[in-house]
């Protein structure tokens, strides 16, 4: 181990992606030889093959595989750690990007606050993200982390801490039958078309928004699709369905004179999360998320 050259993991790891030498080369901009180069000795530390190469293809052997499965998250792994030694030494500057679902509650301003109070060299910019892709932007690294509705179920991202436990509130029209009434039980929902969220966000994660039937087994009748929370409201003070919010949202909506919120017993209660990417979590994401841990500790 010794003698191990980071060089040629880094080179086996980029022609896994592309299984073409000339592509590998210009990704970590060295001739083809020298790909060949750092794979030969690779596999001479191995001591077997990694890569079969014919005239027509590349592709990796059963051994490669299977070191590719062990190397790729040790690699990661060393990475991060010499980025988080690098942004220790100067400090975290640069940008954090976060993404959120609702609102932003006092929890979450909190953890903002002592990241920035830590952190006072790295700008925070924050975008809100639709309610009907609450994954996609940390995938496609429009932002660093999001704060979004749970459940979270996606292999290439991770979970970090969890807050803001809220009760179920049902936006409805203030001309609806409930609209007058200080409660309804989860078993009512059956008798309202409750609005939806499109198909571009997870079924898993769709059915939690906008059950299809209540704890009690009976079904609820399903409303329109929305993108967004603003698409489902005015669908709501228009009468058109019937939308399950976190209470605090409700709060945040409660001066539409349109609208009315009434509280739902016997629902789960609605969960926020803090989501982050599995493969590249930048030393501003990781602060950050130790913040928000921080946070909900006190």
């Amino acid at each position: 181990m010794s003698s191990l050259e980071v060089r040629e993991l880094e080179a086996f790891l980029v022609l896994a992606e592309e299984l073409h030498f000339g592509r590998t080369g210009e990704r970590l901009y060295v001739s083809q030889s020298r790909v060949s180069q750092l794979l030969r000795s690779l596999e001479g530390r191995i001591g077997a093959p990694l890569v079969e190469r014919t005239s027509r293809r590349v592709s990796l052997t059963p051994l490669g595989e299977s070191f590719l499965a062990s190397l790729r998250p040790a690699y990661e792994a060393l990475r991060s750690a010499v980025d988080e030694a690098r942004a220790a030494a100067r400090g975290v500057g640069g940008v954090l990007r976060i993404g959120f679902q609702g609102t932003v509650d006092d929890a979450l301003a909190q953890a903002v606050a002592l990241f920035q109070d830590r952190c006072p060299t790295c700008a925070i910019e924050v975008a809100e993200i639709a309610l009907s892709d609450p994954f996609g932007p940390v995938r496609r690294k429009e932002v660093d982390c999001a704060v979004v509705l749970l459940p979270v179920a996606e292999d290439d991202l991770v979970l970090g801490p969890v807050f803001s436990r809220q009760p179920q509130t049902l936006a409805v029209s203030a001309r609806h039958p409930l609209a007058a009434r200080e409660s309804v039980s989860a078993e009512e929902l059956a008798d309202c078309r409750l609005i939806g969220v499109h198909d571009s966000a997870p079924e898993y994660w769709r059915r939690v928004q906008a059950p299809r039937e209540t704890p009690g087994g009976r079904p609820i009748p399903a409303g329109p699709l929305v993108n967004t929370l603003q698409e489902g409201l005015s669908l709501a003070a228009a009468d058109r369905g019937a939308m399950l919010l976190c209470r605090s949202t409700a709060e945040h909506h409660s001066g539409r004179a349109s609208l009315a919120f009434v509280p739902v017993e016997g629902l789960p209660d609605s969960l926020l999360g803090l989501v982050l990417r599995r493969d590249t979590v930048t030393p501003q994401a990781r602060a950050f998320a130790q913040a928000v841990g921080e946070t909900l500790a006190r």
